[in-house]
């Protein structure tokens, strides 16, 4: 049954690129193994520096609500200065702030400078997608496939590498990420093409005033309600675990698989299957049910690591449809289309892990995952009231690789005429 409904899907195979979109696909790997390399050392940096967990989740807060503010000054500065040179500048203050991070002696030094590792993120984040959507050869699905294939390696990652040096000392994660960033840094000075700026500059009120239009709006709040179950589950899971930094590192790089496996494979033929609003419904009411159990079973350690580890699947199949739909429902350019999706999305996922160590301190353990269960639940409620322009979004998206398939169908040929005449 997905093969007829799937035909309009391009053929072309996402891995086949030119060298400066897979230089700018390794760079996002790094960047994503930013979001879980600490993952493994939160316990032991809330022992090692007396940290409450809440103020240790401050890690993810002020990296994650800074990416999202400075979400909206991508447009601005990559428009004045070309996508290029924004990405090597994000890429700069990555490197630089991971390493004063590695060498900070106090949790509120480690938070201020992976505020400014934010900034550089967002920088680089929101450039890399409408990088490799412009210089990837076979269309936007494939485009998008590929970037959600390096988001997901670079979270299975994270962990894996975050456990492995956090093991050692946990200043070893932060610098782990100044040398990653430093060799993608070259590469993309390298391999990427000069970009040239684009016709018209973007001023700093451009991604809010694209939150005017509802489909956008719609999908960006849906994304914070998800982001906030997600980031509960990535920023506090680890402390009811009572796990070492090694061990850590396993469970999160197996969670980080499945975000990988169902970003690439699972997203598209789901969505092939069921169109994008009912993928979208079905896969947001399993994670809320999953966060659920991860509530209610928040004291018992297997059931609590098997749902953290199953709720890969959901984050890998949502973040996969939900940026493609973003990316065709929004009638505005699609890197300001991007930044204003970043922002709100970025700020529920900045909010809820320090939410959740308040949270849990004022009242217990289970708490925290209740309200990202709920909070799940309120994104379907919210994305339904955007029902009709997702399938706006889902007609776009067949047009699009309809045009695909007819440019390399037009392409192979040519190339046999060629042939026939040489």
């Amino acid at each position: 049954m997905s093969h007829s409904s799937s035909s309009h899907a391009p053929q072309s195979n996402p891995f086949r690129q030119p060298r400066a979109v897979w230089a700018v696909a390794f760079a996002c790997v790094i960047s994503f193994m930013g979001i879980g390399l600490v993952d493994p050392i939160l316990p032991a940096l809330s022992t090692k520096l007396n940290a409450s967990p809440s103020q240790v989740e401050l890690l993810f807060t002020s990296y994650l609500v800074v990416t999202a503010v400075a979400m909206l000054v991508t447009g601005f500065v990559s428009s004045r200065i070309g996508a290029k040179r924004t990405l090597v500048a994000g890429l700069i203050l990555i490197v630089v702030f991971s390493a004063l991070a590695g060498s900070a002696d106090s949790i509120s030094g480690i938070v201020g400078f992976r505020a400014g590792w934010g900034l550089g993120n967002a920088l680089f984040i929101a450039t890399s997608l409408a990088v490799i959507v412009g210089s990837a050869s076979g269309g936007f699905a494939g485009a998008i496939i590929l970037y959600e294939t390096a988001l997901g390696i670079g979270i299975a990652i994270g962990p894996l590498l975050g456990g492995e040096l956090g093991a050692i000392t946990w200043r070893g994660p932060f610098f782990g990420v100044t040398v990653l960033m430093a060799i993608a840094l070259i590469a993309t000075v390298v391999l990427v093409q000069p970009t040239p700026r684009p016709e018209h500059r973007t001023s700093i009120a451009d991604p809010i005033k694209a939150l005017r239009h509802r489909g956008l709006l719609t999908m960006a709040l849906t994304a914070l309600c998800y982001n906030w179950g997600f980031f509960t589950v990535l920023g506090y899971a680890p402390f009811p675990m009572d796990l070492g930094a090694h061990e850590l590192g396993y469970v999160f790089t197996g969670w980080g698989v499945f975000v990988a496996i169902f970003a690439i494979f699972g997203a598209p033929r789901l969505q092939a299957r069921l169109g994008i609003a009912r993928a979208l419904y079905v896969n947001l009411a399993l994670f809320a049910v999953d966060v659920l159990v991860i509530a209610v079973f928040t004291t018992s350690k297997t059931v609590l690591i098997i749902a953290v580890i199953i709720a890969g699947i959901f984050i890998g199949v949502n973040n996969t449809i939900t940026t493609q739909a973003v990316m065709t429902v929004a009638p505005v350019e699609r890197p300001v289309a991007s930044a204003a999706y970043g922002f709100v999305r970025f700020i529920g996922g900045g909010l809820a892990p320090f939410a959740a160590g308040k949270i849990a301190e004022h009242s217990n353990v289970h708490v925290p995952f209740y309200v990202g269960s709920a909070a799940i639940a309120l994104g379907i409620v919210v994305l339904a009231t955007g029902h009709r322009l997702l399938g706006e979004a889902e007609r776009a998206q067949e047009a699009e690789a309809g045009r695909t398939a007819e440019d390399r169908a037009e392409e192979e040929a040519l190339a046999e005429e060629l042939g026939s005449s040489g």
